[in-house]
């Protein structure tokens, strides 16, 4: 019963794992369309504060020091900052082969990236090294992920069992019956009539 419940842990963790390179070929995609997307937004800041005769640092600068668009000057970070960190998660992963990205999944842990392409991914046939490397790694993790929980849950019953004392039987004693008496039998005397015991002489 263990055997079998490890075993569809086994199955449902190389069925799940071994739809990985697509998945991380889709994030991909959707990677270098958000990167584009950042892009867009940062070089249009930049050319406004080229118009205004300053660079980035300057403009942002500016823009908290005017209480009418202070609040944008920390939106205008964050979005630099994520697309500086996308935009380097993008150029590692289209420069590493689809073993390779099976390695590189903090890479792949923009929230909204990985929602957007959990919303329209399709699954696919695992074919190739990689999707066999998944496959066979989904196996032994969900195997081993199975066995722990249930050894976790039987674990407590078999210290219980291993703390209930063994009961002693006690062997009941064999008593030998004493043989059977036989009575001596009774022979005629050859030299007359009375019987006599059978082995006595006179």
């Amino acid at each position: 019963m263990i055997r079998a419940l490890c075993l569809i842990g086994g199955l449902t963790g190389a069925t799940g794992l071994s739809q990985m390179p697509e998945f991380s070929q889709q994030y991909l995609q959707r990677l270098a369309g958000q990167v584009d997307e950042l892009t867009r937004q940062a070089v249009e800041f930049d050319e406004t504060a080229l118009a205004d005769g300053m660079g980035r640092e300057e403009m942002l600068q500016a823009m908290a020091a005017t209480p009418l668009v202070a609040s944008q000057e920390a939106l205008w970070r964050r979005t630099f900052g994520r697309h500086a960190r996308l935009s380097e998660n993008l150029m590692i992963l289209r420069d590493a082969a689809p073993l390779e990205r099976l390695t590189l999944l903090h890479r792949m842990a923009d929230p909204a990236t990985v929602r957007a392409v959990w919303e329209d991914f399709t699954p696919a046939m695992p074919l190739g090294m990689a999707g066999a490397a998944s496959a066979g790694a989904g196996f032994l993790g969900g195997w081993a992920v199975f066995a722990a929980l249930i050894g976790v849950f039987v674990w407590p019953f078999r210290r219980m069992t291993a703390a209930k004392p063994k009961a002693q039987t006690r062997k009941t004693p064999v008593v030998k019956s004493d043989p059977p008496l036989t009575r001596p039998a009774l022979v005629p005397d050859s030299q007359g009539n009375r019987p006599r015991l059978s082995g006595v002489q006179r």
